[in-house]
């Protein structure tokens, strides 16, 4: 045996042991490189056949093409090899349980605005929508609120260069109902509105109201109380009180502030409700008369009610959050928890 015989032997051997180990592709085509590529061993080793004696060529011969096809097929089993392993890993398998997607939730403040609609639509009111970019008349004057109000001040409400302004209250949208329909009327009206209040744990320059309208016959504020003491059992369970004192707002006579009997220390006084057991809502009252005639109703005819909610209270109130400004940072760890 001379010693191209012996080398061609040692590498089919090497080659054959570096195939089975083969972990890649990758290791598969360098073996492929190193022997048989066009600057490997046997290509090298073919250039020296012309050094052999004459009756050494045949054996030679022989060995140099038995180990070029043993390295050859150690190279397609590893890649058969490989590539089974491959097919049987990406096979996907009918008897597992399908894989669950991550699915969105609804934002706890939609969901407690949808809440509130519901509640309301259940006592016979329809949830009606208006535009956010208002005029004067409509988010104002119509609501009888006197010229020289705060609310007016542009220090208070955003005013547009044309005169518009972004609604500062869902009032607005009682008074576009009232223009075209003729009573009764049984709305309520969610929605965005804006105030130039600083941003706080409790304030916003935008948050979200829901305001209420009923016009009939004899309504009284027997009516509204019923109204609201029933929202307040709907929306915390039935042990809730509710109490009205009286307030002040341009749009309804009598006017009044109410509250609910708190609904963290059940009435008895903590840190929440300042020890006094109840906590600020928002305001009601019956229509002022002045906001009939606005819209054509007699008010000798018809009376009604109008009271309104904020729904970033409601959601802080029932959720326990500490901070409005959490419902907007879009904090994805605290979105996860509705």
């Amino acid at each position: 045996m001379n010693d191209i015989i012996a080398e061609i032997d040692r590498a089919a051997a090497a080659a054959e042991s570096r195939a089975a180990s083969a972990a890649s592709g990758a290791d598969v085509e360098a073996i492929r490189i190193d022997y048989l590529g066009r600057n490997g061993l046997f290509p090298a080793l073919s250039r020296r056949m012309g050094e052999i004696p004459a009756e050494q060529r045949k054996a030679t011969g022989a060995a140099f093409n038995g180990g070029r096809m043993k390295i050859q097929a150690a190279i397609d089993a590893a890649l058969e090899r490989l590539s089974a392993g491959s097919a049987e890993k990406d096979a996907i398998d009918l008897t597992l349980p399908g894989r669950r997607s991550a699915a969105g939730r609804i934002h706890p403040i939609s969901r407690m605005a949808d809440e509130c609609a519901e509640v309301f639509r259940r006592m016979g009111f329809v949830a009606v929508d208006g535009p956010e970019i208002e005029d004067i008349y409509h988010n104002f004057d119509a609501l009888n609120t006197p010229m020289d109000h705060p609310s007016r001040d542009p220090q208070d409400t955003f005013y547009f260069p044309d005169g518009r302004i972004l609604r500062s209250q869902t009032s607005p949208v009682q008074i576009r109902v009232m223009e075209t329909h003729t009573p009764p009327v049984r709305i309520v009206a969610p929605g965005r509105v804006f105030r130039r209040d600083t941003p706080d744990a409790t304030h916003g320059m935008n948050f979200h109201q829901i305001e209420g309208l009923y016009v009939d016959k004899n309504v009284s504020m027997a009516d509204l109380k019923s109204v609201l003491q029933r929202f307040a059992c709907e929306m915390f369970g039935p042990d809730v009180k509710i109490r009205l004192r009286p307030h002040f707002f341009p749009f309804t006579e009598p006017s009044v502030e109410y509250d609910f009997s708190c609904v963290v220390c059940g009435g008895k006084g903590c840190n929440v409700c300042k020890n006094s057991g109840w906590i600020e809502i928002a305001g009601a009252g019956m229509v002022d008369p002045a906001v009939f005639k606005a819209v054509g109703y007699d008010p000798e005819v018809w009376s009604g009610f109008a009271f309104g909610l904020g729904i970033e209270r409601l959601a802080m109130l029932k959720h326990r959050i500490p901070d409005l400004r959490l419902l907007y940072e879009n904090d994805i760890r605290f979105l996860k928890q509705f």
